[in-house]
């Protein structure tokens, strides 16, 4: 069976660090493309000092799929996730996105352009497998309990708030239903932030200090009784990388946008 050949924009950041490799260790993966601003013009080989692949680094989405890709994995950055998603659909490439930051009216956006170039899409906010199950147990717990939030905790350089996983956690428990809220927003006094931001009817808040690197927490609630379910991620990429492959394999038979981990699991 031939490779699939594949884009990574991101590729000298945090996770495209770890990827590349991956990628190049696969077997049934190609590397044909790799976008990094700093490193463009500088071949794959001298940038991660591996052999066999002389890929050339390009500044640009545009410029890197001149090459050809059946799927484009982006783990760039908030502000140029969207542009290079839609830019790979429009040259008829399917799209990993493992990058943070787009709302669900941009996912709409993404998801409408995909079926109408009848592309595929994969998106998940994380992942690791023990966040897809926090994320899994987290929608079956929403059936039960009365009420809930969520904590997202991330380093002191990361700049989106709340983290993809935060937003895909809201996304995916509201479907289920909305939280029971006993004193309503509008009702509070003293300061009205300390509640955190409304996203799809359930309150997240987000912490940004040193010591964490990513993490998740909901709570729930019911009278007399509290359920806690947490993902904590450690400091390397690696957690990350299983899954994304996984997506990148499963993406070229799908059609439109699919979201979250725990549907390429069959949970």
């Amino acid at each position: 069976m031939d490779r699939i050949r594949v884009c990574i924009a991101g590729a000298t950041g945090w996770v495209g660090r770890a990827l590349v490799p991956a990628v190049l260790n696969s077997g049934d993966l190609i590397l044909t493309g790799a976008v990094s601003r700093k490193a463009s013009g500088r071949r794959v080989s001298e940038i991660f000092g591996i052999r066999g692949n002389e890929t050339v680094a390009s500044g640009s989405v545009q410029d890197a799929l001149l090459n050809g890709a059946d799927v484009m994995i982006d783990y760039t950055s908030p502000s140029a996730v969207k542009r290079n998603v839609l830019e790979a659909i429009q040259k008829g490439v399917n799209v990993v996105i493992g990058t943070s930051g787009l709302t669900d009216q941009d996912y709409d956006e993404i998801n409408r352009t995909a079926l109408e170039k009848g592309i595929g899409v994969f998106a998940a906010g994380n992942f690791s497998i023990s966040a897809t199950l926090v994320l899994h147990f987290s929608e079956i717990a929403a059936k039960y309990m009365k009420s809930w939030e969520i904590l997202d905790f991330g380093s002191e350089n990361k700049i989106d708030s709340p983290s993809g996983t935060a937003l895909e956690m809201a996304h995916r428990i509201s479907s289920q239903r909305k939280p029971s809220i006993t004193v309503p927003l509008s009702e509070t006094t003293g300061f009205r932030e300390s509640r955190g931001a409304t996203v799809n009817g359930i309150q997240i808040h987000s912490v940004r200090i040193p010591g964490h690197v990513l993490g998740v927490s909901v709570e729930f609630g019911s009278p007399d009784e509290r359920l806690s379910l947490s993902f904590d991620a450690g400091s390397g990429p690696e957690p990350y990388l299983e899954g994304t492959l996984l997506a990148v394999r499963k993406v070229i038979n799908m059609k439109g946008l699919t979201r979250g981990m725990d549907r390429l699991l069959n949970l």
